[in-house]
């Protein structure tokens, strides 16, 4: 390679921001390489993988490659990144072993010499194969041993320090696998490079950073070398983590602020408490603002210039990133910072200068944000734009204020040299927007030039960022730029103007319960009012602000003047009334009716007492306070009784009323409890905490708007109702506070009044509460005299003396000396009445005459006739007898009926011993009195006498609790047989056991009955006999069971029916037996019934032999035998297809065949139910069984039991105990 005769100026191949990357070596020859270098160099991404944990990124790399020069090697100290070479390569293409000796060995020791001695170890040596030239040289060696050479001799332990190129400029795989192969290298070098040089950087950066706080640190310094590596990344297009080191200062910076703000300064602060001199706004157009970033360099910054470059390059980043929406978040957030800033370093800022800064600056983020947008994203995001122009809507307000230009005059000459010092702040107009006809230096310079140009900038502001918030439904915000649009047109003297935006405003504070706002509203919106000549609405608003207690109290005072001036001045005008309504002016609190239950008669004198609160500061006079009553007359006429008044009436009389609430449709106690929760933010890399804070997640509960308020400040909802019954009280002042006022009424008509509206008048002013709640009624009634009868019990009993209450309602007739009320009653009811008793007269209000109440003892005889007592159940019998009432005031008779229950149930029951009968009577008590009982008797009613009852019970007095019984028994014997029927009847005497002498003597409790047939036919007897050779019965083995029919009388009347056949000697009747076993003891074998012909012959007997099986051990009761009679097919009932008719009892069963024995199974015998109404002899006629009458039928082995013993063989033992 020939060495140049003269040395050749760095040659710089691409853009300045990109790594550079130096060239030794042959020039000519990386010059033809370097197009295709630079073109794939960028075209495949490596993956960067950096220290302390970062997360890995794809990174497309590209170089700016220069010659290299020794000048280019950075010097010890020296912290400048960008101009580092990160990379250096030697290119050679020699292939002879002469050329390599002579010269390019010597070229390549020397070069490593340098970088040796400037400690890089960042080098690369590439030797280019060229096909051509070997056809050209006949002695060259192989191509590898160049590069052996050069690897032995610079490249001892690092071999892959060199490598070769194959024809770079040919298009063959080959040469595209020696590029592959390179490319990759190179990406790796430059990445190891920059992930140990930028490691090194920022852990000088680091350690700089540490010592923050000894004496000497330099903010600015640390901003270079800061700054120095976010050029790095953004040099990487890692635009990310360049924003990063940028938010890093901003934080550090405003750290640094707030302490000095707590006292705790650092030296450098005080470069940047520098009088502001310059206030030309923000700098967006340009990537970098050389003249900010060298003041900051040589620490002549003021805080705008700072903020100003810092947030101009963390905009030029977030454009990058594509996020234009957080370059508005963030300069509003910046604007506002900057204003505390400047206080807590107590900078000298001229008046106005700030607002020209922050309005220049809102209105050149919108503009670069433009710029970057179409109009439809703008569109769709102006929720992150509308704050922008809402401050700088502010600003330019302040602007105009302070410069004179919203004052009815214009500006004054002090205004003028203001304006003119504030536009020289501004210096020149910058370069890049000299050309732009709407630039924001243009538009101030503008705004502040005259009147007329203020007012139209002003409003074009104003009405854009109204719409903006609008439409985006930030009403509460765009009713408070109105609110400033208001106050600028009140300035300008165009109060119709000003007025639609104010009550826009008072809407919104009043839906959403803001007080503060809602004072200072009302104050600007009645002097609107008052300059408009709005009589009415000028009244109602200063009457609000009269009752507002966040006023002061002179201010109250005034509007409470107003008011009292205008009702002065006009009320000698006929004709003319404000009506107001009443909850600014006064509280009603409670009203008082006297009498307190407000019922009162034709006639009547009724007083209403109200107490008033005056909301008012100063007493008030007021002419008169009427209430206005509705008249109505109910449909229903209980309604007009005076005893159903005084039964749904308040007791007390007096009717609290709520106290209104503040005129907001949502009252802040209704609002639901916030819920608030931490919130933490982490950085996605290192899962560090970046942020914390408190979060609501119910604010749209709280904030949502509520357009639909009906408290609003207009007077047209509240109407003076006219009618003919009012109450008034002339002539009372209204003290600060509460406020007693008497109405006095004499009724008049019957009916209800009900208390609509309450009305003050003060001359033409009438303040009107136009309905009262809760409602307030009194009622008048006209009434005849009403009498009503109850018991003092809770029902009355039969033959035991109660209270009866008399209760006289007289209505309008007056009670006179003597009156009575004659009763007219039944026999069986007696009234009794004791001679010194006289009526106890009350009123309502326990006073004059209106009820008369008297206590009368009334009993009925207690009588009994037994009909079913099955369906009785255990409720009471009633019996009702009717009373006939004379009374003074009318000459017809009052019929009332009472209502009598029997206290007793009385069943009774015949019993039998064999022949002997007894007859049990039971007595229960279903009321809830004890009652003591005595001399009971059972007495035959009949005509014979061959019947006598022979008592059984010992105790003469028995006592009888509640819900219990008692048993009497009566053994029954006759002289004749068979014995008559039995006509009886059963009485006792009884008496409540709480009293034990009664004045009176008591009737005696009855009860009768009939008894017929009551003798016994038959007497029936089983045994069971053990098997043969046994003793006893085993389980499992067969028993002989005999069970004996005997008849004990002979041919009696009741034997006469259809079952009675006659044959020469004798009568017989058909007799059917079953053999039952309910409890399953035993398992019948055979037969287990059948039908038996009986002679009707005393001691006739019949014997029924059949085998039986113990199924259990121990002592067994026997089987049931069940006796019916037997009616045969053809008797009078036999052509009734209906099963009922002739089967009394389901629990027998009947054969299919008319024999004169039923066959059954054994299997079937337990209890088992045959079907009587068989589907095979439908319509047939067929066999029914009659039960026999109560006490016919004896069976003497009832109760018996036999012993059951186990059998041997029995593994597990089962015994029955009954």
């Amino acid at each position: 390679m020939d060495a140049p005769e003269e040395p050749l100026p760095p040659v710089i191949y691409t853009m300045e921001n990109k790594p550079i990357v130096t060239c030794a070596g042959d020039q000519n020859l990386f010059t033809s390489i370097y197009p295709t270098l630079s073109q794939q160099l960028p075209r495949e991404p490596m993956e960067w993988r950096r220290s302390y944990g970062r997360a890995p990124k794809m990174i497309h790399l590209e170089s700016n490659f220069v010659q290299f020069k020794e000048e280019l090697l950075p010097k010890e100290g020296n912290k400048a990144l960008l101009t580092f070479p990160f990379l250096h390569i030697y290119w050679t293409e020699c292939c002879d072993t002469e050329v390599y000796k002579a010269t390019v060995k010597d070229d390549l020791t020397k070069w490593q010499n340098v970088l040796k001695a400037h400690s890089s170890v960042d080098w690369l040596i590439v030797v280019v194969e060229n096909d051509a030239k070997k056809k050209n040289k006949t002695n060259i060696l192989p191509r590898t041993s160049i590069v052996d050479k050069i690897r032995n001799d610079f490249c001892n332990k690092q071999s892959d320090r060199c490598i070769v190129l194959s024809d770079p400029l040919k298009d063959s795989s080959r040469t595209q696998e020696s590029w592959n192969a390179f490319l990759t290298k190179l990406r790796t070098l430059l990445l190891m490079s920059f992930t140990k040089n930028l490691g090194k950087f920022e852990d000088d950066m680091r350690t700089l950073r540490e010592k923050r706080t000894e004496p000497g640190w330099s903010f600015c310094e640390y901003f270079m070398v800061q700054e120095e590596l976010a050029f790095v990344f953004e040099m990487l297009q890692q635009f990310e983590d360049a924003l990063v080191q940028y938010d890093e200062l901003d934080a550090l910076f405003s750290q640094y602020v707030v302490n000095f703000g707590a006292g705790d300064g650092a030296n450098w602060l005080t470069f940047f408490c520098q009088p502001v001199k310059s206030w030309n706004g923000l700098i967006l157009r340009k990537p970098i603002d050389m003249e900010k970033r060298e003041l900051i360099q040589r620490q002549e910054a003021t805080l705008l210039d700072l903020r100003s470059y810092l947030f101009a390059r963390q905009c030029t980043l977030l454009l990058f990133l594509q996020r234009p929406w957080e370059v508005a978040q963030r300069a509003l957030e910046l604007l506002h910072s900057c204003v505390q800033e400047l206080k807590l370093l107590e900078v000298s800022v001229p008046p106005g200068a700030l607002d020209c800064w922050v309005f220049l600056s809102c209105l050149e983020v919108l503009q670069r944000i433009e710029g970057c947008c179409d109009r439809m994203q703008i569109d769709s995001n102006i929720a992150h734009t509308v704050g922008l122009w809402s401050y700088a809507t502010e600003k330019l307000k302040s602007l105009g204020y302070l410069c004179g230009l919203v004052s009815e005059k214009g500006p004054n000459s002090e205004d003028l040299n203001r304006t003119v010092d504030l536009l020289a702040g501004l210096g020149a107009e910058r370069p890049e927007t000299a050309n732009t006809a709407q630039s924001p230096y243009k538009k101030l310079k503008e705004a502040l030039s005259s009147v007329e140009t203020f007012e139209k900038h002003y409003l074009d502001l104003s009405h854009a960022t109204v719409e903006m918030y609008t439409s985006i439904g930030r009403i509460r915000s765009a009713k408070f730029v109105g609110k400033d649009l208001a106050e600028f047109y009140m300035r300008k003297k165009s109060p119709q103007k000003a007025e639609t935006y104010l009550q826009g405003a008072l809407k919104n504070y009043l839906a959403e319960g803001w007080a503060l706002p809602i004072t200072h509203t009302r104050k600007q919106l009645a002097e609107c009012q008052k300059h408009l000549g709005q009589i009415e609405n000028y009244l109602q608003t200063s009457s609000l602000l009269a009752s507002d207690h966040h006023l002061t109290e002179e201010e109250r005072k005034y509007f409470c003047q107003e008011i009292l001036n205008f009702a002065s001045q006009y009320s000698d005008i006929p004709g003319h009334k404000v009506v107001l309504p009443m909850h600014s002016f006064a509280h009603l609190r409670d009203l008082r009716f006297t009498p307190s239950n407000a019922v009162v008669h034709v006639g009547g004198i009724l007083s209403v007492e109200i107490t008033v609160c005056s909301q008012m500061p100063v007493p008030v006079h007021v002419e008169q306070i009427a209430i206005n009553v509705h008249f109505s007359v109910e449909k229903n006429s209980y309604r007009k009784t005076a005893e159903w008044l005084t039964k749904h009436k308040t007791s007390n009389g007096i009717i609290n009323f709520p106290m209104e609430t503040l005129p907001f449709s949502t009252s802040q106690n209704s609002l639901p409890a916030l819920e608030l929760y931490e919130m933490f933010e982490r950085s996605p890399s290192d899962n560090s905490l970046n942020t914390t804070g408190i979060i609501c997640k119910n604010v749209h509960m709280l904030l949502r708007r509520q357009e639909s308020s009906s408290a609003l400040d207009t007077p047209s909802g509240v109407a003076l109702e006219e009618g003919a019954h009012v109450l008034k009280c002339g002539g009372v002042t209204l003290e600060p506070g509460a406020n007693t006022v008497m109405f006095r009424t004499q009724a008049k008509e019957p009916g209800t009044y009900t208390l609509r509206q309450l009305c003050a008048s003060a001359g033409p002013v009438y303040f009107v509460l136009p309905h009262l709640y809760p409602l307030a009624q009194y009622d008048v009634y006209s009434q005849e005299p009403q009498l009503h009868v109850e018991p003092l019990a809770d029902s009355l009993l039969a033959g035991i003396p109660q209270k009866v209450k008399f209760t006289v309602t007289t209505g309008h007739y007056t009670v006179k000396n003597g009156d009575s009320l004659q009763l007219s009653n039944v026999e069986a009811m007696l009234i009794l009445c004791h001679a010194e008793n006289r009526a106890v007269i009350y009123s309502n209000t326990r006073a004059p005459a209106t009820e008369v109440e008297s206590n009368m003892l009334g009993m009925t005889e207690v009588q009994r006739k037994h009909k079913d007592t099955q369906k009785a159940g255990h409720y009471m019998a009633t019996m009702d007898h009717k009373v006939s009432i004379e009374c003074p005031w009318s000459i017809y008779s009052t019929v009332i009926a009472l209502t009598f229950s029997v206290p007793f149930r009385t069943t009774h029951a015949v019993l039998s011993a064999g022949t002997r009968k007894y007859i049990q009577v039971c007595v229960q008590n279903l009321s809830e009195l004890d009652f003591h009982l005595s001399d009971s008797d059972l007495v035959d009613t009949g005509d014979g006498t061959d019947l006598q009852l022979l008592p059984l019970n010992t105790t003469s007095q028995q006592h009888i609790y509640s819900q219990q019984s008692v048993f009497f028994v009566w053994e029954l014997t006759w002289t004749q047989e068979p014995p008559p029927s039995l006509h009886g009847r059963f009485s006792m005497g009884f008496r409540p056991a709480s009293e034990e002498q009664l004045s009176i003597s008591l009737k005696p409790y009855t009860y009768e009955f009939q008894l017929e047939n009551f003798f016994t036919l038959y007497n029936v007897k089983a045994e069971i006999l053990p098997p043969v050779g046994t003793e006893l019965c085993r389980t499992g083995s067969l028993c002989a069971l005999e069970v004996s029919i005997t008849r004990l009388s002979d041919l009696l009347e009741v034997d006469r029916d259809e079952a009675l056949t006659e044959s020469d000697e004798y009568f017989s009747t058909k007799l059917m037996y079953e053999v039952v076993d309910n409890s399953s003891n035993w398992a019948v074998c055979g037969k287990s019934s059948g039908v038996i012909s009986m002679p009707v012959v005393a001691q006739a007997t019949h014997r029924v032999h059949m085998e039986v099986m113990p199924l259990f051990a121990g002592y067994l009761p026997l089987p049931d035998v069940r006796l019916f009679k037997y009616l045969p097919h053809h008797s009078a009932h036999s052509s009734q297809l209906d099963a009922d008719s002739w089967i009394e009892n389901d629990s027998l069963s009947v054969d299919k065949h008319v024999d004169d024995q039923l066959d059954s199974s054994s299997s079937k015998s337990r209890g088992s139910v045959h079907s009587a109404a068989s589907t095979e002899h439908k319509g047939l006629p067929m066999p029914r069984l009659q039960a026999l009458p109560p006490g016919q039928v004896f069976n003497s082995s009832t109760s018996m039991q036999i012993l059951v013993i186990p059998s041997k063989d029995d593994h597990v033992l089962e015994v029955s105990v009954t």
